[in-house]
């Protein structure tokens, strides 16, 4: 699990620096996409390690396989 949220961080942050080089290129809807997609795997990785209310996190709620 710890290296599929580290993969999901390191990816999203390539895919934010992609787009940034797509907008210096002018190609603008495949550098929004990028952005949203960065934003989707962002919220997953803060969905599975933000505690909940009881103070666990859904990482630690799963048991190991």
């Amino acid at each position: 699990m710890d290296i599929a949220l580290s993969l999901l961080v390191l990816t999203s942050i390539a895919l934010i620096a992609g787009a940034y080089v797509l907008f210096c290129r002018g190609k603008r809807r495949q550098a929004w996409l990028m952005i949203g997609l960065a934003v989707v795997m962002a919220l997953n990785v803060a969905i599975w390690t933000v505690p909940m209310d009881g103070g666990e996190t859904l990482k630690t709620a799963v048991p190991p396989s």
